[in-house]
Order: C-alpha cells, then sequence, then structure tokens
C-alpha cells in the first residue's frame, strides 16, 4: 500500500477533498454587530479555497453562544443567508468549507452578547481570567447562569438546528466544537460540570449532552456532513487535566464512531504551553474511531508528512500559517517561504491582517 500523500485528494463523508491538509478553525471577528458575515469574510475565505477542507471559525448556534466581541452567528434565516457568499466563493475555487459551531458557555461577557441573552454554563462557576469587550475593553468573564433541565434541551437543539441552516447556506457540514473550553467540552469535564442531574455525575451523564448533541445533528443532516473537534489535556478558558480524562475521550470517540460521523479532530496545545496529549491517548482515539482522524497543533510540512505515513491521522489541521499564507498548499508543496503573521490584528476589525496577505509570486 502506497503512503498517504498530504496533497492527494481524500474523500471525507460526502466532500470530495483535493487534499488532506485542512486549515482549522481560527477566531477573526469580523463579523457584524449583529452576527453576519459579510463581503469581507467572503474575499478571506476565498482567498483560502485550495485547503483541502476549510473548518471556519468558531460560529454561534445561539445568542447566547456568542461570547465574544464581533463573532459569527448562525441561528436565524438571516444568518443563513449572510454565509452563502462565503461557501460560494470558497465553492467557486473548488474548495469545500464546514462551519465550526461554537457555543462558548461561560467564555463570555454579558457586553458581548445580543440583547436578552445570557452567559450560561453546565455549572454557576465563573472562568477564571478576563475577555475582551469592544464597549469596555477587558472584563472578567462573566458570571454564568446555571442550565435549569429546559435550558439544556434547548441548547442542544441550537445546536441541531444550526447545523439544518448551514446546510441551507451550503456548507459542505459542520464540525461540533467540543474543546478549547466552550460548553461542550464544560459539560464533559468535571472540573466544570458540577451538576448531579442526569446531565452530569458520572461520566455516562457527562458524556450525555455532547453524545446527544452530536447525534441529533447527524438526524438532521446526515452524519457523513458532521465532525467534531476535541482537546484532551486543554487549558483554555479554565480547563484543567482530571483523573478520567483519558477514559472521557476513549468512550467519547467510541460512542461517536458508531454514529458514523465523519471525522474526529484531535487538537493538542502543546505548542502553545498546555501539557500535550499522550501519545498513548492518542493511539487509543486512533483506534477507537472508524472513520477520519484529523491531528492538528503546531505541524510543519514535515510532521505532517510524518504522521501521514506512520498512520497516526488521515488529514492534518494547520492554524495561524494560513492566516498569513492564503495559499499554504503551494508555499509547502514547492518549498516557497512563508509570509510571517501579524498577530496584533488577528482579532481587529477590518481587511488589515485579514485579507492583505499577498500571496506567493
Amino acid at each position: 500500500m502506497s503512503t498517504p500523500s498530504l496533497f492527494e485528494p481524500f474523500t471525507l463523508g460526502r466532500a470530495k477533498l483535493a487534499s488532506r491538509l485542512v486549515m482549522n478553525p481560527m477566531t477573526r471577528s469580523r463579523a457584524d454587530a449583529e452576527g453576519l458575515a459579510g463581503p469581507l469574510m467572503a474575499e478571506y475565505y476565498g482567498q483560502r479555497a485550495s485547503a483541502g477542507l476549510i473548518v471556519t471559525e468558531g460560529v454561534a448556534p445561539s445568542p447566547d453562544g456568542k461570547g465574544y466581541a464581533r463573532i459569527p452567528g448562525l441561528w436565524s434565516p438571516r444568518h443563513a443567508e449572510s454565509w452563502k457568499p462565503v461557501t460560494s466563493a470558497v465553492h467557486a475555487k473548488g474548495g469545500r468549507i464546514f462551519v465550526q459551531l461554537m457555543h462558548c458557555g461561560r467564555i463570555a461577557h454579558p457586553l458581548n452578547l445580543p440583547a436578552g441573552a445570557r452567559v450560561v454554563a453546565p455549572s454557576a462557576l465563573r472562568a477564571p481570567g478576563q475577555i475582551h469587550t469592544d464597549a469596555q475593553g477587558m472584563q472578567p468573564h462573566g458570571e454564568p447562569v446555571a442550565l435549569d433541565g429546559p435550558g439544556v434541551e434547548a441548547a442542544k437543539a441550537a445546536f441541531v438546528e444550526a447545523a439544518r441552516l448551514a446546510v441551507e447556506a451550503g456548507f459542505d457540514g459542520v464540525e461540533l466544537h467540543a474543546a478549547n473550553g466552550y460548553l461542550l467540552e464544560q459539560f464533559l469535564s468535571p472540573v466544570t460540570n458540577r451538576r448531579d442531574d442526569a446531565w452530569g455525575g458520572d461520566l455516562g451523564r457527562r458524556l450525555r449532552f455532547v453524545l446527544e448533541t452530536a447525534r441529533g445533528a447527524a438526524a438532521a443532516i446526515g452524519a457523513d456532513r458532521v465532525g467534531i473537534r476535541v482537546s484532551p489535556y486543554g487549558v483554555n478558558g479554565g480547563m484543567e487535566p482530571y483523573a478520567e480524562v483519558d477514559d472521557t475521550y476513549r468512550t467519547l470517540a467510541r460512542e461517536l464512531s458508531a454514529a458514523g460521523l465523519a471525522y474526529l479532530h484531535v487538537v493538542d496545545h502543546s505548542a502553545m504551553g498546555a501539557p500535550p496529549v499522550p501519545e498513548a491517548l492518542k493511539a487509543d482515539l486512533r483506534r477507537e474511531w472508524k472513520g477520519a482522524l484529523i491531528l492538528a497543533g503546531g505541524f510543519d510540512r514535515a510532521s505532517a508528512d510524518r504522521a501521514l505515513a506512520e498512520g497516526r491521522a488521515d488529514l492534518i489541521g494547520v492554524g495561524r500559517p494560513f492566516i498569513s499564507n492564503p495559499d499554504l498548499p503551494r508555499r509547502w508543496r514547492e518549498g516557497l517561504p512563508l509570509n510571517a503573521p501579524d498577530m496584533g490584528t488577528f482579532f481587529t476589525p477590518g481587511p488589515k491582517g485579514y485579507t492583505d496577505y499577498p500571496a506567493a509570486a
């Protein structure tokens, strides 16, 4: 059997990808005040359509989920309509694009939320640290309200409806963001889930919200159009490792693999200072997951090639190099130098540091 190549086609569910190189989801904060996608976002994603697969920045599935300033949403037909130029721009260049559905949960501030929305979480535990607001600069994270039973069901239903709207908007699929300390991971972890009802306590109950959300999305749009992202051992948003972490993710992978999801996206944040995901756990997830596996976290061309050659992944996710190199696949393939990213413009409004990075000559 031949060694997989980073730049060979790959079939992901019903999506035909031009390569195994995935553009990771990255918050860029260029939506308008209502969370609508605009022409600048269509230009940005269209510029990067040569990725085998684009996974968008995190997109809120409900008003309560919009924790950060200027992140986009997908909870109404207006939002879906605003995304159509984005998906059209990517498809016009032969690309494929999944939308990442991200409910921020307790990683939020009321000043960043639409009128009437609340900071919510599995348990009423405020996240440590601060968050940016356009109105008042850096502020402590908001005090969350613990979701009651109907609130849990409503949050779950919001993900499912957002998945339906994503298909209407022209996306090739959705990625459920169960990583980085946001709502789905908040349910998974005993660090943030202190409930003693049907949605928390033992491992099975902590898994329930994520499993039912994923199965609901799969039933709504097809399991082969649903992926999920996880970050075992991640520390973003006040998360921390816990005794059952390996068993949590092994069990989650086993359960969702049986549901036929398109992919599992595992991110290792050790390149950014978090504890590394143990290689033994990555190998366990590889065995448990029967669909496509995406690995992400600090890859360059050489390490991406090695991971594919050794069978550790089917696709490789890359983040920041795509910010400053819209033509990253060509640069890696031809050994061309890379543009350096301007970190000061990662989350600022407007085209500077967003759509003005040049392609290689």
